[in-house]
């Protein structure tokens, strides 16, 4: 097994390399990110720009690493296209620090690296945890359960490729209920226009006061924030159709597997 991975946090952002020392365990791991932080851009490409690659001396021994001039789609799209060569059987993108739920996907460079994969006809899974949670032992956990489902990914059959968005609700893993398949929260945040001044001149600042949580109890805000693992499958055009009966079946036991193999399982 061969999975690329990528993120919007840059190539030397803790999450990446946490995350592929785990997926190395399961697969030969290949990093191709953006050279520098890229949050917030979305799907993004550099047209009529040049894209520099640049080998980078691993932090983690026996994993190949590529940094992009550019944004995460950038990322993936040359790292599919021109510097990994033979076959990619899954691209992973993350480990993001903040999550990326309902209207959030839209803008997320860590959901838009993975949508460049799929779009490519590659499976793809994006993962994301809170900012608060953003610590080596934490991100070592969402590591091990982001290896286990890629593992379940590859040996099942699905009909087409997949895309997942994977969010770790906010508490310790210790206190994960388990995991639930969701849809995206619409309308899930309250936006403001904050005007300030520099000087004479007035300029603006967009603000995001809070999380909706009246949303669909479906959905991956209110599964997430009722301690849940939100694992929400997205297409060409987000909510559409997805093989819900083979992804059941991929995710069955998942989290109950993690704590069998997990670290901190003895003390559960």
């Amino acid at each position: 097994m061969r999975i690329l991975v990528s993120n919007d946090d840059g190539i030397y952002a803790d999450g990446i390399w946490i995350l592929a020392e785990q997926l190395m365990k399961i697969a030969e791991v290949i990093i191709v990110a953006p050279d520098r932080e890229q949050s917030a851009v979305g799907t993004a490409v550099s047209l009529r720009k040049p894209l520099r690659v640049q080998k980078v001396a691993p932090l983690i021994a026996g994993i190949e690493a590529y940094c992009v001039e550019g944004t995460p789609s950038d990322s993936v799209i040359i790292g599919l296209g021109k510097v990994v060569k033979g076959k990619i059987d899954l691209v992973v993108s993350g480990i993001n620090q903040g999550s990326n739920m309902g209207e959030d996907v839209l803008i997320s460079g860590t959901v838009g690296a993975a949508l460049s994969a799929y779009l490519r006809g590659f499976p793809a899974v994006a993962v994301s945890c809170e900012r608060d949670r953003w610590k080596a032992p934490y991100l070592k956990e969402v590591s091990i359960f982001t290896a286990l489902l890629a593992k379940r990914i590859k040996e099942t059959d699905f009909p087409t490729s997949i895309f997942l968005n994977v969010n770790m609700p906010d508490v310790p893993m210790t206190d994960v209920k388990g995991v639930k398949i969701t849809t995206l929260a619409h309308r899930s945040h309250v936006n403001t226009v904050e005007e300030r001044h520099e000087g004479n001149r007035a300029y603006y600042m967009l603000m995001r006061e809070s999380i909706n949580l009246q949303v669909d109890k479906n959905s991956d805000i209110r599964e997430s924030s009722q301690g849940y693992i939100s694992i929400t499958p997205l297409h060409l055009f987000l909510n559409g159709k997805s093989p819900l009966s083979l992804l059941k079946k991929t995710i069955s036991g998942l989290y109950e597997e993690y704590n069998s193999t997990s670290p901190d399982a003895s003390s559960r």
